[in-house]
Order: C-alpha cells, then structure tokens, then sequence
C-alpha cells in the first residue's frame, strides 16, 4: 500500500506546481503591463477579471479531468497491486480439491444406494441377471419361473444396496492413500477424470476389500434363497451345460461399476455447478477453472 501513497502524493505535487506556475506567469504579464502604460491598472483590472473567469472555468474542468485521471491512476495501480497479491493454485492444492470431490461424490452416492431401491430402481445402475446365465434365465422362464427369475434379479440388487452401506469408508481410504502427481491435468480433463483415475488406480484394491462385504450382504438378503430354485431347475434339464456362475463377484463387481458410475455424476456436478461446490477447497480449486 506504501507504493500507492507515494503514486498519489507525487500525482498531487505534480498539479500544485501547475497551479503555482500558472499564477507566475499571471506576474510577469502584470509587471510587464506596469511597466509600459501609466492606465494599467484599469487595463490590469479589466484583463484580471477576464483571466479570473477565464482560469476559473479552465481550472474547474482541468480539476475534474485531474480527479477524473487521478482516479483511473489509482484503479489501475490498485489492480496491479491485487494481482500480483492474487496467488495461483498450487499442484498440493489442486490434488486435495480433487479427493475432496471424490469424498464428496463417494458420501452422496452411497447415501443415495444404500436406501432400498437405490439399485434397484435406477436404471443407470439396477443390477440385471448375469449375462453369462441368460441361457438359464430364457429356459427358466420359458417353464413358467418368470417370477422367481424377477425375485432372484431383486435380490441381487438388494446385495448391493445393503453392501453400499460399508462402501463409504472403503472408498475413502482408498481415496486418501491415491497417489496423484499431476494435479492439474486431472483438473482440466474431462467431467469424470478424478472418477476414473480413481477407478484405474484402485479398483483392484477396492474389489478386495469390498467382497467380504457382498458376501455379508449376500447372506443377509438370502440371494441363494433365490438362485437355488432356478438354477437348480435348469441343470437338471437334460443335455443342458450345468451353470454355476460365482454370484459374489459378479454382485461385488457390478456394485463397484455402480457407485462409480454415481461417483462421476457427483463429480460432474461439483466441476459445473456452483451450489456443489459445498467447501472452501472445492469453490478454490472448481471454481478457479
């Protein structure tokens, strides 16, 4: 601020010596007059009184354009001041913006699966029979078992929304110890770019610690209740190839596949809406963009 005070103090010198040079000159025209004509004083009252007028209206429009000048000066050295104060992102900065985001999008998301339906009645996400047992589902419903197959779809679904209920703090730890070294470049990448780095880096970590978790909620939502009628039915078909698809894995991936898929939504709307923007770190980092 030191630098802007002494601006003005030499703005404002500046016009006191334009105004002591001007009444100068105002006295060397009297002397000279003085000089060379004994009348000089009506001449010199009658050219003072022009030239008060005179100066009077040219010093009030010169001071206008002087204050006028002056207050452009200062805004324009005010905004170099402020720039040069204004610090830019940093690359650490950036990287907790972006696990802040991803926080954020796991917590949203899980609160949003976790509730019954959450799977089940989103078709972004809704778990459908195992595609590698279509062959099953078609024969079985072909025997009248539709309704056991739509059970059994239900339950699957149920499995991940129970599941989704300790999915919270195993994304979170996964996200804390997700290495970045760019930040910026995730930053400036696509809507879901954090959301997919997070999904290359640990899902396979993820799918691990997240099984143990299916198998939980396998159990408690009784899937096998479900499966076993119907594929039972099918294998005892004869001529038929016995299936035996592996339930928790499939029900352990398609949940991960799920959450991210809402993950990326929530990082989508952090990276394009304001009013997601629900911390300090997130309006600095987002909005800085």
């Amino acid at each position: 601020m030191s630098y802007l005070i002494t601006y003005l103090l030499i703005n404002l010198f500046t016009y006191s010596l334009i105004a002591v040079s001007c009444f100068l000159n105002f006295g060397r025209i009297f002397v000279c007059l003085n000089v060379k004509t004994k009348n000089m004083k009506t001449i010199f009252i009658s050219i003072a009184t022009i030239l008060f007028f005179t100066f009077s209206a040219s010093a009030q429009i010169d001071l206008n354009k002087a204050v006028n000048d002056a207050q452009k000066n200062v805004e324009k050295e005010v905004n170099k001041y402020t720039k040069k104060k204004k610090k830019g992102l940093t690359n650490d900065e950036v990287i907790r913006g972006l696990k802040e985001a991803l926080n954020v999008g796991t917590n949203n998301s899980t609160s949003s699966t976790s509730k019954m339906d959450g799977f089940y009645k989103n078709p972004l996400i809704m778990i459908p029979f195992p595609p590698e047992a279509e062959k099953v589902k078609n024969t079985v419903v072909n025997l009248g078992m539709q309704k056991q197959v739509d059970e059994f779809v239900m339950t699957l679904n149920r499995a991940a929304e129970e599941a989704s209920k300790e999915a919270a703090p195993v994304f979170m730890e996964a996200i804390k110890g997700m290495s970045i070294s760019d930040g910026f470049a995730i930053l400036k990448g696509a809507d879901n770019a954090a959301t997919d780095y997070l999904s290359k880096k640990t899902t396979a970590d993820l799918t691990t610690k997240f099984s143990p978790i299916i198998q939980r909620a396998i159990e408690k939502v009784q899937v096998t209740k479900y499966w076993n009628p119907v594929i039972t039915t099918y294998n005892k078909i004869p001529g038929v190839e016995k299936q035996n698809p592996n339930l928790e894995q499939y029900i352990t991936i398609k949940a991960l596949e799920g959450l991210f898929k809402l993950i990326a939504g929530e990082e989508k709307k952090i990276r394009t809406d304001p009013i997601a923007r629900i911390n300090d770190i997130l309006k600095k980092v987002f909005g800085s963009k």
